[in-house]
């Protein structure tokens, strides 16, 4: 059984699990710090939801970030990843499920994301909750 909640601490077993799922997301993301995890998991706009078995294993997750703006409450979803070896199992599904859930909760009133094309599973499975491709334009600063 897979259960869908919050992560509500941070400790070296979970940052653990996280650091296993990061590189199955993107070969150029880095691992993540013990501080960098305490500080998301603090975070008032960033939400991490985690799919955990009987276990306490981490099998897969995604960042929901809310924020309050001029023009009302916003929410984006990031990093959605499922562990290679449990895609294809609802996982990603009910994830995606208790996120829209908690952001129509926090007063959004839509949720934006973006998926590379080549992550042909991941479109298939927004597409199939009702997500839209939007008519825009995503622009990005180089900073470093």
């Amino acid at each position: 059984m897979i259960t869908i909640s919050e992560l509500t601490h941070s400790s070296q077993e979970v940052l653990d699990d996280i650091n296993n799922l990061l590189p199955q997301l993107s070969s150029k993301v880095t691992e993540l710090s013990l501080e960098s995890l305490t500080a998301l998991v603090d975070s008032e706009s960033t939400k991490i939801f985690v799919a955990i078995n009987e276990s306490n294993k981490i099998l897969g997750m995604l960042s929901l970030i809310v924020m309050k703006i001029p023009t009302g409450t916003k929410s984006w979803i990031e990093d959605v990843v499922v562990d290679e070896q449990t895609r294809g199992k609802g996982v990603g599904q009910s994830l995606m499920v208790h996120a829209q859930e908690q952001a129509r909760n926090l007063g959004a009133k839509s949720i934006d994301l973006t998926s590379r094309p080549a992550r042909e599973q991941a479109n298939r499975l927004y597409q199939s909750l009702g997500y839209v491709m939007r008519e825009t334009n995503v622009y990005r600063y180089p900073i470093s």
